[in-house]
């Protein structure tokens, strides 16, 4: 790297083939990146989170029944627990009148 270039990554890599720190750094940069109108308020994505500590699916982090990561599937409106019984739902879309108030 020379200069002022910028740090440049392969994106076609396996999350195996990065390092475990970056992979996690990057994952939790994407999140931050997601447009505020389709992710749900930090109260109700810490509460997601936390029933997701408690369910017996969460496995280093991912979901053994859909295989997402949580802490993206949970931060999103759209996405409900895949479970036959959801521990949380989606919550319904912002429009763009709701957030001016």
């Amino acid at each position: 790297m020379t200069g002022g270039e910028p740090k440049r990554f392969c994106r076609k890599c396996l999350l195996s083939d990065m390092p475990e720190d970056e992979y996690f750094r990057d994952l939790r940069s994407y999140i931050e990146r997601i447009d505020e109108a389709l992710k749900v308020p930090s109260d109700i994505y810490e509460s997601r989170l936390a029933k997701c500590r408690e369910c017996e699916q969460l496995i280093s982090g991912m979901c053994r029944i859909c295989g997402c990561f949580v802490e993206l599937r949970a931060v999103m409106r759209k996405n409900s627990c895949p479970a036959v019984h959801p521990m949380w739902e989606k919550e319904p879309a912002v429009t763009a009148w709701q957030e001016d108030y």
